[in-house]
């Protein structure tokens, strides 16, 4: 009895204990969190951290999710989970000015009725038309709302930029302003939505001005300006072409004021040319320059010249009647190694697409600092504009193609002392008048500069860095790049907006088994050569055994089959039967490693913690032991 009771009281001393330890971790530790994933998927950026610190007003963000989702889709529920965990660290990290609702709407109730208010994404998971929810609605104390229609998985590593934009957008009362010249059809084309109403993406706005629209304050430049208004902050000068003398003077004089400048030449613009002009025809010049101001402020462009690089370069169909069916366009390529990562604008960014695109240099003498940003691979080479402006033929241009390594820089960050290019304002026609409050002349600028140069617009092309597709009504944009965020990033930096930046390109939650995945290539590699080499000899094996059967051999003489040829009928038939289970083993081994590591794994998910419990309540059954024998001792 008194053993029993021992026992007893033991194991309420272990409860005991163990319900201590839930108190204490839940009120002394409930916010010390360890992120072990590899690509720090649950610690939040800097700048995420600086936007939660500086909120002044509280911002409720309601998660709307319907379990349906997960438990028919368990894609879905892995994704919720991420997104509730990251909404839940946004909320501590901000001190109280976070509040959190997580809801489910169920259908026909007032939760449904307040997601569909919000202008929430209901989509059907089966054939009785039930509506499922998982998006996220976001207000502040005046009324303000943002949403995020549907969390879909593809954009899963834009989820931290995507959430704290929204938060920067409701707590942010005032943007930068910035200024837009260029000749490119940014904010739409309706004469081509008019020509093309078959396709509904036909002229619409590109998706990079839509993403600056939301974290800046836009305001277009009209390219016969001739002094920029002194409350735009930067200026996006994009593939601006044939600007007069009056207009490049104001892009020196802003510049020389101490404003913030990119610009964005191009010695062929596809954006441009895949659009037609007025009449219908080709657009015939593509080009764009800014070759006096850059020559003034030490930057190298040759607007005759392009770089092509055949590491990352798009795969393409080589002629439309040639029956090669992709080919490497060596002028489209995607840049990943030649990203500047210790840039803060570019440090998270993976990929990188330009086409047709020109390189820059810092001229012999320039008293400037030329950091690159985007640097082509050293199986880069340059190309002739001829080759790729009318008809370009890939398959020509590749077997042409010489790679010279560089450096081509594409585009770069330039800071330092400069210049104006204008010894003074230009003169105007004869009917031509100044502006009110003309500023007066700067001869060089007061304090370093700051610009950044790219030698392609097509980076702000959508067919280059997104797909546009319908999602049950709506127009969903999904990333396979980085241009977006690389333009706002940048843009972002200029204007002074820190917060936003290294937020794209995060890790997905669901990750491929990579291990499994090499193990699956290599056992490829090893066993096809095999399997090739049976399955020849199976076919010629029964092409004879068809020959035979037929009776008439290679010679086609006989009619009747001999007992000869019987006998290597015979023979061919065991060995197709043997080749066959060979064959089968062959494909069998296809699976047999990554079989065995799957079942591995299981047992070590399975087994290993009540192993590991077994092995320390063993040893801590000994210590008791051991520690009664010392004390009757």
């Amino acid at each position: 009895m008194r053993r029993f009771s021992s026992s007893l009281l033991g194991v309420i001393a272990v409860l005991a204990i163990l319900v201590g330890i839930n108190v204490l971790a839940e009120t002394r530790l409930g916010r010390v969190q360890l992120d072990l994933t590899q690509q720090k998927l649950y610690t939040l950026n800097d700048g995420t951290r600086k936007i939660l610190g500086g909120l002044k007003d509280p911002i409720t963000l309601r998660l709307y999710y319907s379990r349906a989702l997960g438990g028919r889709i368990p894609m879905y529920g892995a994704y919720a989970d991420r997104v509730r965990e990251m909404l839940r660290e946004y909320a501590s990290v901000a001190a109280g000015k976070i509040k959190l609702e997580f809801l489910e709407p169920e259908p026909f109730s007032d939760t449904e009725d307040r997601a569909l208010a919000y202008g929430l994404q209901g989509v059907p998971v089966d054939q009785g038309g039930e509506q499922v929810y998982f998006g996220l609605a976001a207000s502040n104390l005046l009324d303000d709302e943002r949403i995020i229609a549907f969390f879909q998985p593809e954009r899963e590593r834009f989820l931290e930029f995507d959430l704290t934009k929204l938060i920067y957008e409701l707590s942010s009362p005032t943007r930068p302003i910035m200024g837009v010249l260029s000749s490119l059809p940014l904010d739409g084309d309706p004469r081509m939505m008019m020509m093309m109403r078959q396709n509904p993406g036909a002229g619409a706005p590109w998706v990079s001005m839509l993403q600056l629209r939301q974290t800046l304050t836009v305001r277009n430049v009209q390219p016969d300006v001739q002094a920029i208004d002194p409350d735009i902050q930067v200026l996006l000068v994009a593939h601006a072409q044939g600007l007069s003398e009056a207009a490049l003077y104001a892009i020196d004089q802003f510049v020389m004021r101490g404003g913030r400048l990119m610009a964005m030449v191009d010695p062929h613009s596809e954006g441009q040319a895949a659009a037609p002009n007025p009449t219908g025809q080709p657009v015939t010049e593509t080009a764009s320059d800014l070759k006096k101001l850059f020559d003034a402020w030490g930057i190298d462009y040759d607007g005759s010249k392009l770089v092509g690089d055949i590491t990352g370069a798009w795969r393409v169909r080589a002629n439309a009647t040639d029956r090669v069916q992709a080919v490497d366009y060596v002028a489209w390529f995607n840049i990943r190694d030649g990203i500047n990562h210790d840039d803060p604008a570019t440090a998270d960014l993976s990929q990188v697409t330009v086409a047709s695109a020109g390189y820059l240099r810092k001229k012999e003498g320039a008293d400037i600092t030329f950091t690159p940003l985007l640097t082509a691979s050293p199986k880069a080479g340059p190309l002739a504009l001829e080759q790729v402006k009318t008809f370009p033929d890939p398959g020509k241009i590749l077997g042409g193609f010489k790679a010279e390594g560089g450096p081509y820089v594409i585009a770069a960050r330039v800071r330092g002392m400069l210049n104006s290019a204008f010894a003074g304002p230009p003169d105007l026609p004869k009917d031509g008048k100044r502006p009110e409050n003309f500023p007066a002349h700067i001869a060089r600028t007061a304090a370093p500069a700051n610009l950044v140069v790219a030698a392609d617009s097509d980076i702000l092309a959508d067919r280059f860095w997104v797909r546009v597709q319908d999602f049950f009504g709506q127009q969903e944009a999904t990333p396979f790049s980085d241009n977006g965020p690389f333009v706002a990033n940048l843009l972002g930096t200029l204007a002074g907006g820190d917060a936003l930046i290294g937020l794209r390109s995060r890790g997905a939650a669901l990750r491929p088994f990579d291990l499994i995945d090499g193990m699956q290539r290599d056992a490829e590699a090893s066993y096809r050569q095999t399997e090739k080499a049976l399955q020849a000899h199976l076919d010629e094996t029964q092409k004879k055994l068809t020959a035979l059967r037929t009776g008439r051999g290679e010679t086609g003489a006989n009619a009747v089959i001999s007992e000869q040829q019987r006998v290597a009928i015979d023979d061919l038939r065991r060995d197709v039967t043997a080749t066959r289970v060979k064959l089968r083993n062959v494909q069998l081994e296809l699976r047999r490693d990554i079989n065995r590591l799957e079942s591995s794994l299981r047992l070590l998910n399975i087994a290993a913690v009540p192993v590991l419990l077994s092995v320390v309540a063993v040893f801590l059954g000994v210590a008791r032991r051991r520690r009664r024998a010392a004390a009757r001792a």
